[in-house]
């Protein structure tokens, strides 16, 4: 099951008789073995990695870290339920240091976000602090790089 997740992971449009060649096995057993990982939910969706920074108008991203009061009952979890229903929150983690949670927003532009930091994400009761970062270049998303370099430079090892 691994070897197939690895697969769909660098190319989650691989073909069924592909993935089957490659792993060695049949294609019923290729798409039994994705229907369980998609029935258990470990793949949650199949998606294109994008370069944003080549979309006319793109929308501003940022990486916003939180700090929160647990509750008792709940713990984080019932924060970050309510904050993931936000729909300019694209992706939550919950963090250790300094900050509790990491949600990564969109919106149309600077204002937007701001906007939501203050009469949204601040409002919330539990939220003590927050720090917002823009992200202003993307060089590497879900492992994907996003220049194409022509040139191969090999990265220097030392002891």
């Amino acid at each position: 099951m691994n070897h197939l997740l690895a697969l769909l992971k660098e190319n989650a449009r691989i073909s069924l008789e592909d993935a089957a060649r490659q792993l060695n096995v049949t294609v019923e057993e290729v798409a039994a073995g994705m229907q369980e990982l998609e029935d258990t939910g470990v793949v949650r969706a199949y998606q294109a990695v994008v370069n944003e920074d080549k979309l006319e108008g793109a929308s501003v991203t940022a990486v916003i870290e939180v700090q929160v009061q647990p509750e008792r009952e709940g713990g984080f979890d019932h924060i970050a339920a309510r904050l993931s229903r936000f729909p300019e929150v694209t992706s939550m983690y919950l963090m250790s240091g300094q900050y509790d949670l990491m949600l990564f927003v969109e919106g149309n532009d600077l204002r937007t976000v701001a906007s939501f930091v203050s009469a949204k994400l601040s409002s919330i009761s539990g939220v003590t602090g927050t720090a917002t970062h823009f992200r202003l270049k993307t060089y590497k998303h879900h492992g994907v790089l996003m220049e194409l370099s022509h040139e191969t430079e090999r990265l220097q090892v030392s002891p």
